[in-house]
C-alpha cells in the first residue's frame, strides 16, 4: 500500500483527493485545519506551511501540494505584499515541502509529485496578475524538477479552471455568476473537486508511469477552444 503526503487535504480539491485515496493508500495530511473525516489509513499533522516546520515523516511514495489563493484585484490595487503572500503560499510552500520530503520520496515505490497551477497562467484574465505570476512559477518548477529528478521521481501539475470549492466561493456566490461562468466555458460547465481529484489520483498512480514534466489543463475548453 502506497503512502501519499497531501499538503492541504482538509478542504476543497485536497479533501476530495484524501477521500478518494483512503481506500487503497495510507494518506498523511498536513494542513492548518483538521479534516472532517477520520479513517484508519489517515494520519493528520496540524501545520501552517508558511509558518511552521513540517513534520518528520519516515516514508512516502507521493507528494501532493494543494494550498492556493485567489486574490483578484486590479494591478493598481495589488500591493507588493500581495504578490509576496501569493508567491509564498503557492510557490515557496511547495518548494519547502519538496525539499523536506525529497529524501524519503527518493526511496519510495514509483514516486511522484503533483502540484497545482491555474488556467490563468495560460489565458490572460483581468485581475489575475498576482496569482498568474505565482502559478506560472509552479509550471516552471514542474518542468525543471521533472528533468532534474528523472528517472526516479515524476513531477506533474494540474491547471484547473474554476472549481466549486470554498476558495472559489466568491466567484460562484449567486445564480447569475454561476450562469455566466458556465456560459464562458465551451463545455458549458466548470469543475467539481472530485473531477480534479480523479486527475491527481491518476498522476500519482502507476498507470501514469510514463508521464512527467506535464501541465494538465482541466479547462472545460476555455483555454483550448474558441467557439
Amino acid at each position: 500500500m502506497k503512502t501519499i503526503i497531501i499538503v492541504g487535504g482538509s478542504k476543497g480539491i485536497g479533501k476530495a483527493l484524501v477521500e478518494k485515496l483512503l481506500a487503497n493508500c495510507n494518506v498523511i495530511n498536513i494542513s492548518r485545519s483538521i479534516p472532517e473525516i477520520s479513517h484508519k489509513n489517515l494520519t493528520h499533522h496540524t501545520c501552517d506551511i508558511t509558518q511552521n516546520d513540517l513534520p518528520e515523516i519516515k516514508a512516502a511514495d507521493g507528494l501532493v501540494y494543494c494550498p492556493g489563493s485567489i486574490n483578484l484585484k486590479p494591478i493598481s490595487r495589488l500591493s507588493i505584499d500581495d504578490f509576496k503572500n501569493d508567491f509564498e503560499i503557492n510557490v515557496l510552500g511547495a518548494v519547502k515541502a519538496i525539499q523536506k520530503y525529497l529524501p524519503i520520496l527518493k526511496n519510495g515505490t514509483n514516486p511522484s509529485m503533483v502540484l497545482f497551477s491555474t488556467v490563468a497562467a495560460k489565458l490572460g484574465m483581468p485581475y489575475h496578475a498576482s496569482i498568474a505570476v505565482s502559478k506560472s512559477g509552479i509550471e516552471g518548477l514542474v518542468k525543471s524538477l521533472g528533468a532534474e529528478l528523472a528517472p526516479s521521481i515524476r513531477v506533474n501539475a494540474i491547471a484547473p479552471t474554476v472549481t466549486d470549492t470554498e476558495l472559489s466561493s466568491k466567484l460562484l456566490r449567486n445564480e447569475k455568476m454561476i450562469e455566466n461562468i458556465t456560459d464562458r466555458h465551451p463545455l458549458k460547465k466548470f469543475l467539481s473537486p472530485n473531477e480534479v481529484a480523479d486527475m491527481a489520483a491518476f498522476l500519482l498512480s502507476d498507470s501514469c508511469a510514463s508521464i512527467s514534466g506535464q501541465i494538465f489543463e482541466m479547462d472545460c475548453g476555455i483555454v483550448s477552444f474558441k467557439i
